[in-house]
């Protein structure tokens, strides 16, 4: 995330920070519970509230707590449809998607961590929990490593010097001696594989995506519960992920090799 501002309006810092909290939660938040998680006036909490629920970015429902209002969801639709990058990969997501029969992610970088924006997955018993707009950390996810690692080494340091590496699962790389060459190695190889290192019980592997100049723009992976991503599985999984990568990436003009 970047440094805090000398001219933060500290009102709209306070209603974002509102608006975040209900947005992050799975049911209904009302005034007290807000109040309490953010530590924050009652009031001030109430005022905030009413002025998102008029502008439709909160409403309130019949239990008194609020949920997230319409107007974010247009927002949302309207700011997804205008990523060009989206648009453009989407059939090659669902080609790669049939190709697997797993479920597909595009993700970009984005303050400190890597934001899902877009996702396809199969008609499959067990799915994937996952979202378009859903942030992820960037050291231990497949799309989140490929990002770093392709990244100018200048600003990956940067980047790297402000994240925890904190454990999700035992395979979770905490060291960042270890961390960093893993990073190396991967910008070798050409992909990133999260073996059961966010989420227990979930493998994936990943691969970047360049545009015409040679620059990475973002990240994909195909990503699957280990019982079907299996270590056997994994060679042909990435050789599809190799593949990808340069059938994408030439649809936004890079040329490999050139």
């Amino acid at each position: 995330m970047m440094d805090k501002p000398d001219q933060l309006i500290k009102s709209l810092d306070r209603a974002l920070n509102v608006l975040e909290k209900i947005v992050q939660a799975d049911r209904a938040l009302g005034v007290t519970e807000l109040s309490n998680s953010l530590g924050m006036h009652k009031s001030s909490v109430y005022r905030l509230l009413a002025t998102l629920a008029y502008r439709g970015y909160v409403k309130q429902d019949k239990n008194s707590g609020y949920r997230v209002g319409i107007r974010l969801l247009e927002l949302s639709n309207l700011v997804l449809g205008k990523l060009e990058l989206r648009r453009e990969i989407k059939p090659l997501l669902e080609e790669l998607m049939e190709k697997s029969n797993e479920t597909i992610h595009l993700g970009i970088i984005d303050n400190g961590e890597a934001v899902y924006i877009d996702k396809v997955e199969p008609s499959q018993t067990i799915r994937m929990y996952s979202s378009v707009g859903k942030r992820i950390p960037l050291y231990c996810t497949g799309i989140g490593k490929v990002l770093l690692a392709f990244t100018a080494p200048a600003e990956m340091e940067k980047v790297i010097a402000r994240i925890e590496l904190k454990a999700f699962t035992p395979s979770t790389i905490t060291d960042q001696l270890k961390f960093k060459a893993h990073l190396v190695e991967i910008r070798e190889k050409g992909y990133a594989l999260d073996n059961v290192e966010h989420e227990e019980g979930v493998r994936c592997v990943a691969g970047p995506i360049f545009d015409h100049q040679g620059n990475l723009t973002a990240a994909f992976s195909i990503s699957g519960p280990v019982m079907r991503m299996t270590e056997e599985r994994l060679p042909e999984t990435i050789e599809l992920v190799k593949e990808y990568t340069g059938k994408m990436s030439a649809v936004l003009g890079y040329i490999a090799n050139r």
